[in-house]
């Protein structure tokens, strides 16, 4: 097992005008959040639309991966409600050589943290030799991890549970734990969290602030100024005023037209709130 350190991006899934799944735009798009600072990127987590698309058209994109140079990279996330549907998009991703997944518990029912452990014990059974970056995001699922729940599952499956994107922020600053990445979801979180112990943060608005997120984590890391740091956060706070996958398509869409598309029930922003959007960006 090893840590997960650094800038992660959540990254964007590139449709084309039918809705299928771009598969080699998608990859690409990844590929320069890399090449734009990123240490990894994050795939078909909830900015990715993950539990919009098909599982066919993510094990196909998944084929694509297994060759990349960057493989190595790639956070997985499952973004399926099924147990059973995650169990076997884990098994296949696992024979294409891919063993880290992020994995947020299932949406709509009500449960509680018992159910929470028994959920994730049932995923290391059948796929003992894998990696999770626990999802903690309350407002996508309804259920908020706690203190010791976490603890509780790294004690229960300490190989497995690596640690934790942390989008409900009730996580990041009471949890401490050795050799488990703590990674908050916002760029605003990221010095706050670097300076108490954080691994980096996993976050929707790096498809835009790849380079200036790892110039900020880098001069952290070698002692320097976070001059820069204001700005970062102006720009997530910026994003924050819309939905975020509405705003990060809209954003791309200016400079290609494939961003335009999306699953419903989401929808670009309407024609006022992009030029707001860009003012205010500019």
């Amino acid at each position: 097992m090893s840590k997960i350190n650094g800038i992660y991006a959540a990254s964007m899934s590139v449709l084309n005008e039918d809705l299928s799944l771009n598969v080699a735009k998608t990859i690409s798009h990844s590929e320069q959040l890399i090449n734009d600072g990123c240490h990894g990127v994050a795939v078909f987590g909830s900015t990715g639309q993950a539990q919009l698309i098909p599982v066919s058209e993510k094990i196909r994109l998944l084929n694509e991966l297994s060759t990349n140079k960057f493989k190595n990279k790639f956070l997985i996330g499952t973004g399926l409600n099924s147990l059973a549907e995650t169990i076997n998009f884990m098994k296949i991703s696992k024979s294409l050589s891919f063993n880290r997944f992020l994995i947020m518990p299932p949406a709509f029912y009500k449960y509680g943290h018992e159910e929470v452990i028994s959920y994730y014990g049932k995923i290391v059974e059948a796929v003992p030799e894998c990696e999770i970056v626990l999802y903690n995001f309350e407002k996508l699922c309804g259920y908020k991890f706690d203190v010791f729940t976490v603890k509780e599952l790294v004690r229960k499956f300490p190989k497995q549970i690596i640690g934790i994107k942390d989008s409900s922020y009730n996580i990041f600053e009471k949890l401490r734990l050795k050799n488990f990445s703590i990674l908050p979801g916002s760029e605003s979180k990221l010095i706050q969290g670097l300076k108490i112990g954080c691994a980096g943060i996993i976050t929707a608005t790096c498809n835009v602030t790849a380079e200036l997120s790892r110039k900020v984590y880098d001069d952290f890391v070698k002692d320097k100024s976070t001059s820069h740091y204001k700005k970062l956060c102006d720009v997530r706070e910026i994003f924050e005023k819309y939905n975020l996958i509405s705003s990060l398509h809209s954003y791309y869409s200016t400079k290609d037209k494939i961003y335009k598309n999306l699953l419903p029930p989401l929808s670009l922003l309407n024609q006022n709130d992009l030029q707001d959007l860009e003012k205010k960006l500019n």
